[in-house]
């Protein structure tokens, strides 16, 4: 596996919130803080251009992938693995690349399901101080330092978006794919929100959000809500496959001087 290397010191992480990178070691902290000097700045655009491009390079040739969102912090004999587990394989067994953000949890589930199916695996992984390690069962893994790089990456390419049980960052990657189709960014990709059980006061939530008029009745049609594999299934091949008229092809040709 190929790409940037971390450069976060794990015995030199908060003791309050082991989250949280040391400033000196938070490019992207430091670069939100305000202006800074013209060259500071030039710098830091330099270092998200290369980020861009080592994930372009590295990702080309991953075929159209499902990204599967989903916690880091489930463990093999929970529930919520072992269904993203089926996820994966199911994904894998439509003919899709299964795309992750490369690290345990959900994410390993997903890439591990996906291996099982007979099918391809891939990680686009974020540097942080803890538990965002690359697990075993990718085929292809990416180390992004930048967040807003990383959640372009898992977008770009993309046909479809499958949001597992998860956290705070789970649920900004499914808003934000969701927002992107509302405002017609990206095409109607389809976009799964599985878990009715734990999902079920985010639903009622955006059900709330409709009746107030802050978004329209139909945006709820822009995701499916559901716990069912064979659904997810129909959905995304109705969608994806079908939608934008998928089909196999011959493998691209990789040119050694970009680095492929």
């Amino acid at each position: 596996m190929i790409g940037l290397t971390s450069k976060v010191d794990n015995n030199n992480v908060s003791d309050k919130n082991p989250n949280v990178m040391p400033d000196e070691q938070n490019e992207e902290r430091y670069f939100l803080e305000g202006p800074k000097s013209r060259w500071k700045e030039f710098k830091f655009l330099i270092h998200i251009i290369w980020d861009f491009l080592v994930g372009f390079r590295i990702l080309h040739f991953a075929g159209p992938c499902v990204t599967v969102f989903g916690s880091a912090r489930f463990k093999e004999d929970h529930p919520f693995y072992k269904k993203s587990f089926e996820v994966g394989k199911s994904v894998a067994g439509l003919g899709f690349t299964v795309m992750t953000g490369g690290g345990p949890g959900v994410m390993e589930a997903a890439n591990k399901g996906a291996k099982s199916g007979g099918g391809k695996s891939v990680g686009c992984n974020i540097i942080l101080p803890m538990e965002q390690y690359a697990n075993p069962w990718l085929d292809l893994s990416v180390n992004i330092k930048y967040f807003f790089v990383r959640k372009v990456l898992l977008c770009k390419y993309s046909y479809a978006f499958v949001c597992m049980p998860g956290g705070m960052g789970t649920l900004d990657e499914f808003f934000e794919a969701v927002t992107l189709v509302q405002t017609n960014k990206i095409k109607r990709f389809p976009i799964v929100l599985f878990g009715k059980e734990y999902h079920k006061h985010l639903y009622k939530h955006i059900q709330y959000m409709a009746d107030a008029g802050t978004i329209s009745p139909k945006d709820l049609e822009l995701f499916l809500f559901t716990d069912d594999i064979e659904e997810m299934e129909l959905h995304l091949i109705k969608y994806a496959v079908d939608g934008f008229g998928l089909k196999k092809v011959k493998k691209m040709k990789r040119w050694a001087i970009f680095g492929e």
